[in-house]
Formats: structure tokens, C-alpha cells, sequence
């Protein structure tokens, strides 16, 4: 919930459209009479920025709760919050097996197992909460009642099928899964090379907390350019159907990225950068260090629990 706004924010960032693509001419209408502006030096910056357009993250904040009240901010959470239990168990009781079974495997690349664990464990979480990514995605790209996405999704489904609904997953899994490798081999390096540095066998809440706020932001900076072409697609699920060009746009990842290159320049791969990276950094944080705690809690409380038995039986 803390975190939701900045990703309304980064949603917001990635899924406009600059009006002014490179080279191109555009009408403005003052209300008096139309003018003829062309776009110089083959940059896309025109002088006229159409109503919508966010320049950053600050602005876009302000916009939101100008033009759309401060409940906007916190749009799409209730799926963010019916996605977040299932995936959040699905992903990590899936890589602490992993990642114990592929230790034991490994013999002397144990030290990757965890970037093993992490990929493949993400791709089964990532699966299942795809459709309610794509509402949550939806939701928080513009101003939509639950009606109005229910028809979308109808008519999605109705024309493409129920795959329709898997929209984006290769971007996603694309974005997810180094994301997670990347994430997870860092954290344990970073884990154990503060438990060194500090002299302690069991990491401490602060070392944890540490080590996945660094890890979680090398992961998401890494990622950033799938992650845009994810909610481009994504958003593009409605617009294309209404203009009838599902069939004629190519919605791979490589086209996606082609034509956000050729109309908001290489910079456009990175839209959202900021509330992308002040989003994902404290979330890895209080994610993993309140996991770790409570993993270490549970383990203790169990061993408890097996010796008080033992100690009565042996008196």
C-alpha cells in the first residue's frame, strides 16, 4: 500500500505516448484558427506539450490528484493486493526449495544456485499472477471504472481468446526472470559478505535490509527497458482493439521496443526511472528482511517446540 502511488506514478510515466514523433508535423488549434509546427533538429521536444503529458515524476504526481483526486494514486489496488499473496508464496516457497535442492546438486557452483532458484521460481509465480497484472496494469494507466475493464477484457477475449489475457507475459518474463537471477545472487553475496564484515553467523534485520534495498536496485535499473515495453503492451491491449489494429501491429518485444526508440528516443526505454527505482528499493527492503525475520522466528519457535519434548522425556 505505501508504495502503490509510485507505481501508479511509473505507470502513468511509461504508458504516455509523445504526441511529436521525430520529424513529423502536427496541428495546434488555439481556438481561433489552426497553425502548422514542425518539429526541428529531429527532436521529438516540441513546445507544445498536449494536456496529460507528464514531464516527470513530480508532475506527474500533481496532475493525478489535480485532475483525478488523490484516491487515483492508490488505483488498482485491490488487484495489486489479491496478486500479492499468491505470488509472494508461489515465489518464495518455490526458491527456498529450489535453492536448498540445487546447493545440495551443485557441488562446488553451489554459489549459483540461487541465481538458478530465483529465474525459475519467478517463472511460476509470474504465470500464474499474469491476468491480474494485466488488470492492475490497466487500471492504473488511466482513469477506468471496473465496468468499463470488464467490457475491455470481454471483448479481448472474445477476439483474441483467453490467451488475451497472458498479454505482456513475454515482456514480463523477460523483465522478471534476470530480475529475480540478478536479485537473488546479489542478495545472498551481499548477505554473506556484511555477515564477514560484521562477525555474525545469523544475519541481523539491518543486514538483511540492506542487502536487498542494494540488490533490488541493480535489478530494477538492469530491467528497466522490459518493464516499460510490458505496460506499453499492456495498455495497448484496448487502444488496438478499438482501432482495429490487433492483426496489424506487431506486439513482440523487439517491435515494441523499435517503436518506442523511434518515437521517444533511446531515453524512452527508460521512462519511470526514478519512481521505478525509489519504488523498487525500499520494497526489496522490508520484503526480504521481514521474510528473513520471520523465517528465522518460525525456525526457532519450531526448534522449541521439538526440544521442550525431548528435555521432559530424557527427565
Amino acid at each position: 500500500m505505501t508504495v502503490t502511488p509510485l507505481d501508479v506514478v511509473k505507470i502513468r510515466l511509461q504508458a504516455q505516448k509523445n504526441p511529436f514523433p521525430k520529424g513529423k508535423c502536427f496541428v495546434y488549434c488555439n481556438g481561433l484558427m489552426d497553425h502548422i509546427c514542425v518539429c526541428e533538429n529531429g527532436n521529438s521536444r516540441a513546445w507544445y506539450k498536449a494536456p496529460g503529458h507528464f514531464s516527470g515524476t513530480l508532475d506527474a504526481f500533481i496532475k493525478i490528484v489535480r485532475r483525478e483526486g488523490i484516491k487515483a494514486l492508490w488505483s488498482g489496488l485491490p488487484p495489486t493486493l489479491v496478486m500479492a499473496v499468491p505470488a509472494t508464496v508461489i515465489y518464495f516457497t518455490c526458491y527456498d526449495q529450489l535453492c536448498a535442492a540445487l546447493r545440495f546438486r551443485m557441488g562446488d557452483y553451489s554459489q549459483e544456485a540461487p541465481l538458478l532458484a530465483g529465474a525459475i521460481a519467478r517463472v511460476g509465480s509470474a504465470t500464474v499472477i499474469s491476468p491480474l497484472e494485466l488488470i492492475r496494469t490497466k487500471l492504473q494507466s488511466q482513469k477506468q471504472s471496473y465496468r468499463e475493464l470488464t467490457d475491455c477484457i470481454r471483448s479481448a477475449v472474445q477476439s483474441e481468446g483467453w490467451w488475451s489475457l497472458w498479454r505482456g507475459l513475454g515482456p514480463t518474463l523477460l523483465r522478471d526472470v534476470p530480475f529475480s537471477a540478478m536479485y537473488w545472487y546479489n542478495y545472498e553475496k551481499g548477505k554473506s559478505w556484511l555477515c564477514e564484515r560484521y562477525n555474525t553467523r545469523e544475519p541481523t534485520f539491518t543486514i538483511t535490509f540492506m542487502s536487498g534495498a542494494a540488490s533490488g536496485s541493480f535489478a530494477s535499473v538492469v530491467t528497466l527497458p522490459f518493464d516499460v515495453v510490458k505496460t506499453r503492451r499492456q495498455v495497448e491491449l484496448g487502444e488496438l482493439q478499438a482501432k482495429n489494429l490487433s492483426s496489424q501491429v506487431s506486439s513482440s518485444t523487439f517491435s515494441v521496443m523499435r517503436r518506442i526508440v523511434a518515437q521517444d528516443g533511446f531515453g524512452g526505454l527508460f521512462a519511470g526511472f526514478f519512481p521505478r527505482l525509489i519504488k523498487v528499493a525500499p520494497a526489496c527492503a522490508i520484503m526480504i528482511s521481514t521474510y528473513e525475520f520471520g523465517k528465522a522466528f518460525f525456525r526457532k519457535h519450531n526448534q522449541e517446540r521439538i526440544l521442550v519434548p525431548l528435555q521432559t522425556s530424557s527427565t
